[in-house]
């Protein structure tokens, strides 16, 4: 006689497992495909070679050195030499140069005349990383360039005041290892997805037909509580290792070090997949119907990255924003995570978000307890089988089927049509605000002087930061840090006055803490910016800000202007660099699921009859056109609506889009074909693909570019509709561009439709004769 208990219930669990080839996917090869995905997409760790191209109209020999200097920067590479702007522009829009550089004509001349020209930055803000590292390399190479130049006509003939020089300590990642940063949150983020649709997949599973509820509770005793903790006991199990791998792939293959408390984050993990196996479980058990509740769960988990803070920080979010990251247990880990991985904060400072965390691994299991106590004294009946339908032959009739069948599968229905929609509205919401204001920073002043005021009036007068302490010294101002009460801390030292008053430079240190490089960047940027200003008032005194001695002060601050230009993005917000490119991928993942689903509702209602129907050429093109039809009103929302609601730039050539959507659904829908001719049950799809939305979005070269992708990586990626999609897309609504600026992607996308349709066509033929009696 088979025992009874925790034991026996988590025995009988690894024996399905065994035997069930989806949950063998969903354990062990999607976890290590995505892990090995985003290893290879970040091996890269130092980001060189961006393509820059420059238009240098005077082509003089200071122009010359100029060029060189940006060449020789370790970030940027010199790709083209344009003639004019207007070629620099298409490059940028096509895609040829992340950025370009404007030379203007006597450039030189203007130079040794003291006249102060200006060189232009012209970098894709679109796309927001490689953007920002292209414009960074620029910058340091105009600005040694600059410092080489002789001075100007009078500038060494009279007394000069000093100015400020910030000088940067990075805090947290030294190193600015882009890696180290996306890594550390992206891996377990990627992980939580994959363990609630666990918790999902196991209970849910009992409510089928392979599998009975009352044979679970039996061999619990009877016992609701014994059921659920044995059932999720080789999960969690499993789902230890796997973190144990993701940190064996950040610390020991990409040597990103730990300089926290490792029993804190060790609790932490296991808090984290007590909680997410919880809710997927309370999802299953609320709606008892395992489709639904795998949508449910990749609705609630699949934007969590935005709400985690990892990209846009929590403090520049919304009140909805901050309320609904607040309910998941991620937010809670990567603060944690972060806090001990990266700032090495003491383990105090941590045990707020450790106490929200555990709080809310208990809440969700206790639900999900008190649930299964309810539904196991009447578990569901399993449906029975649905018979096939009539079978629909010819363009006209599988066309007309598959529309129906959209309509009527609530599962395919909540893919195809509603997901999209609740998407919409959720997974924008951590960017409304767009940009981080009044980053709270810290000003240490042992100066105290008349100077050392003005730049505490000019730090807390800039928009991006805010003094909010004045600490008597540097321990308590990093105190206070690893609290997360500030993101920097400035320090004046003492003498600072003195010194620019002797016509010597004074040394301003700025703590800033990289751990989120957002917040980094703009704190930085806001602390620059105000010493510069500063700096320059000095230099003025008096004089009027539209005077020529105020000039005359700009040209002895600096030889050059340099004048960085954001495109496409200028205001450089968060949400209109994101949530474009997001919205393309959304809509990929639900439609390629949704499709994939409807193959294996087919499998299970006509097997391999329904399988080889469905893989007709005629039922294959229909089919893709039913799902295009129905896809269509989703990409408009996206495309044309969604922009207007949020403020993003949309283009107003809707032909251009319309030209590209085509190629892009036919290919997704010919792929969620292809993959649903090797499914044999409806959640099959689900369950696999959606936890690899996020490391997709890091394949396009929006938020990591190109260059720093390894050529096997890319070359796979090539696979991928949202690889081209995304792109295109993106340049076309976003930037200008026109179908022939992306005609590669074009091209590439009725490639991948026609390869796809092919595969399905095959996949469908092969699975139907592997399956005829001998």
């Amino acid at each position: 006689m088979r025992g009874t208990g925790i034991a026996a219930v988590a025995a009988r669990e690894v024996s399905w497992i065994r035997r069930d080839p989806v949950a063998l996917l969903l354990l062990f090869v999607a976890p290590l495909l995505a892990f090995t995905l985003l290893a290879g997409t970040f091996s890269n760790v130092v980001i060189r070679g961006l393509h820059v191209d420059i238009v240098d109209a005077d082509r003089s020999q200071t122009s010359a050195s100029f060029v060189q200097a940006i060449s020789a920067a370790p970030g940027v590479d010199v790709a083209a030499r344009s003639g004019d702007l207007t070629g620099a522009m298409h490059a940028v829009r096509s895609g040829a140069a992340i950025a370009a550089v404007y030379i203007p004509e006597n450039f030189e001349r203007d130079v040794l005349a003291g006249r102060r020209p200006q060189i232009v930055d012209l970098f894709n803000k679109q796309f927001f990383t490689p953007g920002n590292i292209a414009s960074s390399g620029i910058q340091a190479a105009i600005t040694s360039a600059a410092a080489t130049l002789p001075n100007p006509p009078g500038r060494a003939a009279s007394f000069t005041p000093g100015t400020l020089d910030v000088e940067q300590y990075v805090l947290s990642n030294p190193a600015l290892n882009y890696a180290q940063f996306l890594l550390r949150a992206i891996l377990p983020t990627v992980l939580h997805i994959m363990i609630a649709i666990a918790g999902a997949f196991a209970v849910g599973s009992e409510f089928g037909r392979r599998r009975n509820a009352r044979e679970w509770l039996a061999t619990a005793g009877g016992s609701p509580l014994t059921a659920l903790v044995g059932k999720l006991a080789p999960y969690f199990a499993v789902f230890i290792v796997l973190m144990a791998a993701g940190l064996g792939v950040i610390h020991g293959l990409f040597a990103v070090p730990f300089r926290g408390d490792s029993l804190l984050m060790g609790a932490s993990a296991l808090l984290l997949i007590t909680a997410y196996l919880s809710l997927g479980a309370l999802f299953v058990l609320l709606v008892r119907n395992l489709p639904l509740a795998l949508s449910l769960t990749g609705i609630v988990c699949s934007p969590a990255f935005g709400f985690a803070g990892v990209g846009f920080p929590v403090l520049g979010m919304g009140p909805f924003a901050q309320a609904w990251g607040t309910m998941l247990p991620v937010r809670w880990y990567i603060q944690i995570l972060f806090d001990q991985g990266a700032r090495g904060a003491p383990a105090v400072d941590s045990l707020g978000a450790f106490r929200m965390l555990a709080g809310l691994a208990v809440l969700y299991f206790a639900l999900a307890w008190l649930r299964a106590r309810s539904v196991l004294r009447n578990p569901p009946v399993p449906a029975e089988a649905v018979a096939p339908g009539t079978a629909s032959s010819g363009l006209i009739g599988s066309f007309r089927a598959e529309y129906g069948r959209v309509l009527r599968d609530s599962g395919a229905f909540g893919l195809i049509i509603l997901g999209p929609v609740l998407y919409s509205a959720l997974y924008p919401q951590p960017y409304v605000g767009q940009l981080v204001r009044d980053i709270p920073i810290a000003v240490v002043d042992d100066d105290n002087s008349e100077i050392s005021r003005a730049i505490v009036q000019a730090l807390d007068a800039h928009e991006a930061i805010k003094v909010v302490a004045r600490p008597l010294n540097l321990t308590d101002a990093q105190a206070a840090i690893a609290r997360r009460e500030v993101y920097g801390v400035v320090s004046i030292p003492e003498g600072t006055e003195r010194d620019i008053l002797n016509g010597r430079k004074a040394r301003i240190p700025a703590f800033v803490d990289s751990a989120y490089f957002l917040v980094y960047n703009r704190t930085l940027q806001g602390i620059a910016e105000a010493a510069s200003a500063v700096s320059i008032d000095i230099l003025a005194g008096s004089a009027r800000p539209d005077g020529s001695l105020y000039r005359a002060a700009l040209v002895r601050s600096s030889p050059v202007e340099l004048l960085s230009q954001p495109l496409f993005n200028p205001t450089g917000a968060y949400g209109a660099y994101v949530v474009p490119a997001a919205f393309i991928l959304i809509l990929q993942q639900t439609l390629v699921m949704g499709v994939a689903t409807l193959g294996g509702v087919a499998y299970e209602q006509g097997a391999v009859a329904a399988r080889r129907r469905r893989g007709q050429p005629l039922a294959l093109i229909g089919q893709a056109l039913a799902h295009l039809a129905l896809a269509l009103p989703a990409y408009a929302l996206y495309l044309v609506v969604m922009p207007h609601i949020y403020g993003y730039a949309a283009s107003p050539h809707l032909l251009d889009l319309l030209v590209l959507s085509i190629p892009f659904i036919l290919s997704v829908s010919f792929l969620g074909q292809a993959l649903g001719a090797l499914a044999k049950r409806r959640e099959t799809a689900v369950i696999i693909l959606v936890g690899f939305g996020l490391p997709l979005f890091f394949l396009v070269g929006v938020a990591w570019p190109q260059e720093a992708i390894p050529e096997v990586v890319r070359a796979a990626s090539a696979a991928i509709p949202s690889t081209f999609g995304i792109d295109a897309m993106v340049r076309i609504n976003q930037m200008g561009a026109s179908v022939a600026d992306v005609a590669a992607d074009w091209r590439s996308l009725w490639i991948l439709a026609g390869v796809y349709a092919a595969l399905a066509f095959l996949l469908s033929r092969l699975g139907a004769a592997e399956e005829k009696p001998a």
